[in-house]
């Protein structure tokens, strides 16, 4: 009887925390293509309908990531503007780190800005962790509409990016380049703020 109990009350430990890696795992090497629930219980080691004591479908595991993907992002841009430096500085700090960013989590990277949900206002998370940013870059320029343009410029850049659409000395030198490239291509757009 002791069996069976210990059997029915087993657990991973820390499943959700596992199933996130091997998601994120799997989105790294194969895409988001490649990125199902029966996929990540595989990664995981656990049975296939492990992953439903955590996330409802599929599209949950998406938006979680997706959601920490942001909060990732914001963590990122608000430490490199943390320093006192004057505004076209900081606009380069905040474009250098975005890029960065994308260059160290592309496939991250292009599940946030490129994954179209059914209907955002039925994802709250989502829309309120992506909005989080331009208010953030806002709030750190002192100026909100300012933040929505080098949000929107640099958010555009790495979208072209992603995509392969333009060329700013990655496909030679690799991803490393990007965050500096970003950061000239930002000085010179917003020289004088």
């Amino acid at each position: 009887m002791k069996a069976a109990r210990k059997s029915k009350n087993y657990h991973h430990g820390d499943l959700r925390n596992a199933l996130r890696e091997a998601a994120i795992a799997i989105l790294e090497d194969e895409g988001l293509a490649g990125l199902s629930l029966r996929a990540v219980a595989r990664k995981a080691g656990v049975s296939h309908a492990a992953p439903y004591r955590h996330y409802s479908n599929h599209e949950a595991l998406l938006v979680e990531l997706a959601v920490e993907g942001y909060g990732e992002l914001r963590v990122t841009i608000v430490a490199a503007a943390a320093t006192p430096m004057e505004k076209a500085d900081r606009i380069t700090a905040i474009g250098g780190a975005y890029m960065r960013f994308v260059s160290k989590r592309p496939a991250l990277a292009k599940l946030m800005f490129g994954w179209r949900m059914a209907e955002h206002d039925a994802v709250p998370e989502f829309v309120a962790a992506a909005e989080s940013i331009g208010t953030e870059i806002g709030t750190m320029l002192g100026d909100p509409t300012l933040g929505l343009a080098v949000w929107s410029t640099v958010h555009g850049l790495a979208v072209l990016i992603l995509e392969d659409q333009i060329d700013l000395g990655q496909r030679r030198a690799g991803s490393a380049v990007l965050p500096t490239r970003a950061e000239i291509l930002l000085r010179s757009l917003f020289h004088n703020v």
